[in-house]
């Protein structure tokens, strides 16, 4: 499958599985049309698939390469894990490829155990993207970021699924990644689109 492809038939499984349109209550407080849950794309069989490709394919665009990628538990779980386990299959047909690992960042130390608030992959200086799966304030990638940094990691950029492009989030993102990127796959207008057409089908 292309790149064009994975994209293409990611954007259409959210679309699809994903986005309801009714009157719903963010996270952040705020009111909203409609709400996109990616979480039943991400840990769908085929969705999760697509996902770890995509984001493979927008990172070998924007020649980035990353030892691992991580995020804020629980919205960034599958789709690190996806993106970890496409890099290992493309690892496998391209002799050579960089594997990617995962780490996952919980919302405080657990206070038992080893006691980390990092789970997975730990290097200092290892060069690392942060991935959520829809960013709206960018608090949990914030948080995220912030919390590979403190572990001495080296955030080369943040990725999200869908950006519902709330000004005030992508600022206090970018401002978060400071030289680092900010990219997405796709804006909630983009899903809210293809659902509008595979409605009209």
């Amino acid at each position: 499958m292309t790149t064009t492809n994975y994209r293409t038939a990611l954007l259409q499984t959210l679309a699809r599985i994903s986005f309801k349109l009714g009157d719903f209550t963010l996270s952040s407080g705020a009111k909203s049309d409609y709400y996109i849950d990616c979480r039943t794309t991400t840990l769908h069989a085929e969705g999760g698939r697509l996902t770890g490709h995509a984001i493979l394919d927008l990172l070998r665009e924007h020649k980035l390469k990353p030892v691992a990628v991580g995020g804020l538990t629980m919205g960034a779980d599958p789709v690190v894990s996806n993106v970890a386990t496409a890099s290992a299959w493309h690892a496998q047909q391209h002799h050579g490829a960089q594997l990617i690992h995962g780490f996952l960042v919980r919302k405080a130390e657990k206070a038992h155990g080893t006691g980390r608030r990092i789970e997975g992959f730990l290097e200092k200086d290892a060069p690392v993207i942060i991935v959520d799966d829809v960013c709206t304030t960018g608090a949990s990638t914030i948080t995220a970021i912030e919390a590979a940094r403190e572990a001495g990691m080296k955030v080369i950029a943040a990725i999200c699924l869908v950006e519902r492009e709330e000004a005030k989030g992508r600022d206090a993102l970018e401002k978060a990644c400071g030289d680092a990127p900010f990219l997405r796959l796709f804006t909630a207008n983009d899903v809210r689109a293809e659902h509008v057409r595979h409605l009209a089908l």
